[in-house]
């Protein structure tokens, strides 16, 4: 099994930036593709950020529309951690920001919440006007 813990959400002006942690353990080899979620009040849960985790695209990179150009998400297989750094944030960008996996090999999507097998318990991103 997996788990993951999220950490680095906070409360920040609007402008600012933020750098989310997603530190893994357990059976981190089992997993090809990590990604960042967000769930604001009221809202279904919207993707973010994807990263394949293993070869032969790892390392290959997905974002929605909405955060092109302002977030980064990376990897650090070593530290077996993924990060998402999150530049000129908004107060659209409030939510409870949710690092999740996917152990499934053949699976060629991740946008939706569907794709994934393990969540972490999300990490609170206020951003103020």
């Amino acid at each position: 099994q997996v788990q993951l813990v999220e950490s680095g959400g906070g409360l920040v002006q609007a402008g600012g930036s933020l750098r989310l942690s997603c530190a893994a353990s357990g059976r981190t080899f089992s997993m090809y593709v990590m990604g960042w979620f967000r769930q604001a009040p009221g809202k279904e849960r919207e993707f973010v950020a994807a990263i394949r985790s293993r070869w032969p695209s790892a390392g290959a990179t997905y974002y929605t529309d909405s955060v092109k150009g302002r977030f980064t998400i990376s990897r650090d297989n070593g530290k077996n951690a993924v990060y998402l750094q999150m530049n000129s944030l908004k107060p659209e960008d409030t939510a409870v920001y949710y690092c999740a996996g996917s152990i499934r090999s053949n699976s060629g999507t991740y946008k939706y919440s569907t794709d994934y097998d393990y969540w972490g318990q999300g990490t609170q991103v206020t951003v103020s006007s």
